[in-house]
């Protein structure tokens, strides 16, 4: 059985971790598909939104203990290329053009988070448990850090990279590091209302936007900030679905892509 399954439902991509038995713990190869799977479906025109979601009782765990025996023995430039591989996965789901949703049904631990923060909406189970467990083995959580500390903000970031204490899933959505932590019976339905706010949406003012988050937040309020966000936005008023977006609103007609979703 695959260790990762891609279904596609119109518009809508699921990619699963389907590794159970080892509470998808991810190894080089799961990387590797992680990696393609979102390369290819942010290629992909007919898709509009992906949902991240994995199978089992726990979301991610972080790296399988088997690839950890293996790395044991690595030479520092074997575990340079192996971490890169983990950083370019990260990096794909993050800046892949289509809005991702982590469904996050139980615990994640470790590398884990950093997939959880790498995609744009996180909507947890109640029950879920999250964890930076790296300074508990004599490791720091490096790779996964530029996406963790974002989700999780500065101070919070802090407490919990040094911890490596477990905190719950109303913690992470007190803190914002998932946006809403719901009923298990309630998850599928939450992770659907996000996806149908997404279909209602410009895909490329959605790809925009999502570039316009990496590249604009944290920045200072200059001159170069200012004629950057200025052309922006005559960018995309200029382009074909800005046109058109904007001509349906003001004729009160429906724009092509809500007829696609």
């Amino acid at each position: 059985m695959s260790n990762l399954l891609i279904d596609r439902n119109g518009p809508l991509a699921t990619v699963t971790l389907n590794r159970p038995d080892v509470r998808n713990a991810f190894d080089d190869a799961l990387i590797v598909a992680l990696t393609d799977a979102f390369a290819t479906l942010g290629r992909d025109e007919a898709i509009r939104a992906v949902v991240l979601a994995a199978n089992g009782k726990a979301f991610c765990a972080g790296a399988d203990l088997s690839w950890m025996r293996r790395m044991a023995d690595y030479t520092h430039a074997e575990n340079l290329a192996d971490a890169s591989a983990l950083a370019t996965m990260l990096r794909t789901i993050h800046e892949c053009p289509k809005p991702v949703v982590a469904r996050v049904q139980g615990d994640v631990f470790a590398g884990g988070m950093g997939l959880v923060a790498a995609c744009d909406i996180a909507v947890a189970a109640d029950t879920a448990r999250f964890c930076l467990s790296e300074v508990k083995l004599g490791l720091i959580p490096a790779t996964i850090a530029p996406y963790v500390i974002a989700a999780l903000g500065a101070r919070a970031a802090q407490r919990f990279f040094l911890t490596a204490e477990v905190f719950s899933a109303q913690t992470a959505a007190a803190i914002g590091f998932v946006h809403d932590a719901v009923h298990a019976d309630a998850l599928d339905e939450t992770v659907t209302q996000v996806l149908k706010h997404f279909l209602a949406a410009s895909p490329d003012a959605l790809a925009a936007c999502k570039r316009l988050l990496r590249e604009v937040g944290g920045r200072a309020i200059d001159d170069v900030l200012v004629a950057d966000t200025a052309a922006r936005i005559a960018d995309i008023r200029a382009s074909e679905q800005g046109r058109e977006g904007v001509q349906s609103f003001l004729n009160k007609t429906k724009p092509s892509w809500l007829a696609q979703s």
